[in-house]
């Protein structure tokens, strides 16, 4: 059995690839795509990298550089993780397994698990709401939103999305707290 059958059998077996099917149809009008597409345009990292700015420059002295700094580190070993994961598992994206899922959006990279936008947003978020709380309004949203991006525009299962979310919980919680183990 191929990669990809051993996949596909999962995908049929779960019902995950007809989930999958309905969102893509769902989120396949132009307002609804052009609403996520942006979302996930700016969760690329443009959103993350402004944040890191910001938080560096208004954060209040040397607490806003180690947020930062803490995000930035956090987020490279993220890389490296949704990297090797993906090479390792080389699941096909959906629009690529299955001809009624389209790509609504293009993807990043080849392979889709796990979702490396979902596995940033969630351990940026993390990150940056244990040094900030207040910015919660704004990054809890924001991260569930890039989360549901993906399965909507075609480019990855829903659980590639919740595989990444459980693996950016734990990057962000080991990472804060061998912060903690430091100071």
């Amino acid at each position: 059995m191929t990669t990809l059958q051993w996949w596909q059998s999962i995908e049929l077996r779960s019902g995950e690839a007809r989930l999958c099917s309905r969102v893509n149809r769902w989120g396949a009008r132009r307002t609804i795509t052009r609403f996520f597409t942006c979302i996930s345009r700016l969760g690329d990292g443009g959103f993350w990298y402004a944040l890191m700015i910001a938080i560096a420059l208004f954060g209040g002295g040397t607490r806003g550089l180690v947020a930062a700094l803490h995000m930035g580190l956090t987020g490279l070993i993220a890389a490296g993780m949704y990297r090797g994961l993906k090479r390792w598992t080389r699941r096909p994206r959906p629009f690529r397994a299955h001809t009624d899922i389209v790509a609504l959006a293009l993807p990043l990279d080849e392979f889709s698990f796990p979702s490396g936008h979902t596995l940033h947003a969630v351990t940026f978020t993390i990150i940056a709401l244990a040094y900030f709380p207040l910015l919660a309004p704004l990054l809890i949203p924001f991260t569930l939103l890039v989360a549901a991006s993906r399965v909507v525009l075609g480019l990855h299962y829903p659980s590639d999305v919740l595989a990444a979310m459980l693996i950016g919980f734990a990057l962000a919680g080991s990472s804060l707290w061998m912060g903690a183990l430091v100071r």
